[in-house]
C-alpha cells in the first residue's frame, strides 16, 4: 500500500488555478453557444439591440461615448489584459519561466504557432489589402478554452503537459500584446500619450515605495486607460502596463505578495464574468442565410486553416526541430503524440482571435465581421475536436494508470 504524497502549497495553487481556468473554459463554451442561439432565433433583434446600446460617460469636456459592445471590448478586456500582465510578471520573476531551461520549448512553440498561421492567412489573401489586415487573427490561442477541453480528459493529463500548454499560452499572450501595440494603432494623439507618460513614473514611485494599497494603482490605471483610449493606442494595453508596477513582495512581510493576492482575486472575475461576457457579445453570428461561397473565400478560410493546420505545423514543427537539434528536450510525461495533440488544441483561438479580429478591420470601412467570426468558429471547433481526440488516444500511453 502506497503512502499518499502530500502536495506542496505551490503545486496546490497551480492545481487550483488550472481547475479555475478549466471551469472558466467550460462556461465560455456555454456562453458562446448561447450567443449563437440568440443570433439565430427570434431573439436576434434583441441580441443586436443589446450590442448597440449606447453608453456614454461625460465629465466636463471629456466624453466617452460607445456602444455596449465596444465598452466590453475596450473596457472589460483591459481587466483581462491586466490579469495577463500580472501572470507574466509572476511567471518571469518566480514561476516556471524564471528558469531559462523552461522557456525554450514553449517559447519556440509559440513563435511557430504565431508565424505559420499568419503565413497561411497571408498566402490565401495576398492581393487583397483590406483582408490582409487580419493576418494576426489566427496567431492567437485561447488558454481558457484549451484548458476547458483538456479538463474533459480528467486525471490522465500529466502536469508537464498542462505546464507546457500554459507556458506556451503566456508567450502567445506576449506576442498578442506586441502585435496589438505595433500593428493595430492609428491616429496617434501625442497629448494623450503625454498623459500616459506622466502616469508611468507615478506608478514607478508607488512600486519603489512598496505601496501595498491597490487604490492609488487603480486610480492611476483608470486615468491611463482613458488616455490610451484617446491616444489611438489600444486601451487594453493600459492593463498590461499597470500590472508591471504592482509589487510582487511586501518589504515588511516577505510571505505576503500583493501581486499574487490581486491575481488570485481577479481570476474568478475574469474566468466567470469578463471572458464569458466578451464571448457572449462577440460570438453571436447569424448563419441562417449563410452560403458556401461565404465560407470558402480568403478571410474565413485563411483564419480557419491558420488555426487548424497552421498551429499544428508551426508548434509541433518548431518544437520537433528544437528537440532534434538538442536545443531543448521533450518534457517528462509527454510523448511526440501528446505534443502533437497539444499543438492541435492550441488552434482554439476563440476569445483572443475574436479580440484581435475586432481590431483588425475596425478602420478599414469594410464590414468583415461575418467572415472573421465564421473562420474563428470553424477553426476553433475543428481544432478543439481534433486536439481532444488526439490527446485522448495519446495520453493513456503517456500517463497510464
Amino acid at each position: 500500500m502506497q503512502t499518499p504524497v502530500s502536495k506542496s502549497p505551490q503545486l496546490s495553487s497551480i492545481a487550483s488555478f488550472l481547475k479555475l481556468e478549466s471551469t472558466g473554459g467550460i462556461i465560455l463554451i456555454a456562453t458562446s453557444l448561447l450567443a449563437m442561439i440568440c443570433a439565430n432565433s427570434f431573439l436576434a433583434p434583441w441580441y443586436q439591440l443589446l450590442l448597440d446600446t449606447p453608453v456614454e460617460i461625460r465629465i466636463g469636456a471629456l466624453e466617452i461615448a460607445k456602444p455596449l459592445l465596444l465598452w466590453i471590448n475596450d473596457g472589460l478586456m483591459a481587466i483581462f489584459f491586466f490579469l495577463i500582465g500580472l501572470e507574466l510578471k509572476r511567471e518571469l520573476l518566480e514561476g516556471e519561466l524564471s528558469d531559462p531551461r523552461n522557456i525554450i520549448l514553449p517559447g519556440v512553440g509559440a513563435v511557430g504557432g504565431m508565424l505559420v498561421p499568419a503565413l497561411i492567412y497571408i498566402l490565401l489573401n495576398k492581393g487583397d489589402a483590406t483582408a490582409l489586415q487580419g493576418w494576426a487573427i489566427p496567431a492567437a490561442t485561447d488558454i481558457a478554452f484549451a484548458l476547458g477541453i483538456l479538463a474533459l480528459l480528467g486525471p490522465r493529463v500529466p502536469t508537464s503537459l498542462k505546464v507546457f500548454l500554459t507556458s506556451l499560452a503566456i508567450f502567445d499572450d506576449i506576442g498578442a500584446i506586441v502585435i496589438i501595440a505595433a500593428f493595430y494603432t492609428d491616429g496617434i494623439s501625442v497629448s494623450a500619450l503625454f498623459i500616459v507618460a506622466i502616469c508611468l513614473p507615478l506608478l514607478f514611485i508607488l512600486n519603489r515605495r512598496n505601496v501595498l494599497s491597490f487604490s492609488p494603482y487603480v486610480l492611476i490605471g483608470i486615468v491611463m486607460w482613458v488616455a490610451m483610449l484617446k491616444s489611438g493606442v489600444h486601451a487594453t494595453l493600459a492593463g498590461v502596463l499597470l500590472a508591471v508596477f504592482i509589487p510582487i513582495r511586501s518589504k515588511k512581510n516577505a510571505d505576503f505578495s500583493p501581486l499574487k493576492k490581486l491575481e488570485h482575486d481577479l481570476h474568478g472575475v475574469v474566468a466567470f464574468f469578463v471572458l464569458p461576457v466578451f464571448a457572449f457579445v462577440n460570438a453571436g453570428i447569424d448563419i441562417r442565410d449563410m452560403s458556401m461561397e461565404q465560407v470558402v473565400h480568403g478571410v474565413p478560410m485563411g483564419i480557419a486553416l491558420g488555426l487548424f493546420a497552421g498551429k499544428k505545423i508551426g508548434i509541433f514543427g518548431l518544437c520537433w526541430l528544437a528537440i532534434k537539434t538538442k536545443l531543448t528536450k521533450l518534457p517528462s510525461g509527454m510523448t511526440w503524440s501528446s505534443l502533437y495533440g497539444t499543438a492541435a488544441l492550441c488552434g482554439v483561438g476563440f476569445t483572443m482571435s475574436l479580440f484581435i479580429g475586432s481590431l483588425a478591420f475596425e478602420e478599414t470601412g469594410v464590414n468583415l465581421l461575418f467572415d472573421e467570426r465564421m473562420g474563428i468558429i470553424i477553426g476553433s471547433i475543428a481544432s478543439g475536436i481534433v486536439g481532444y481526440v488526439l490527446l485522448r488516444a495519446a495520453l493513456p500511453a503517456a500517463h497510464g494508470k
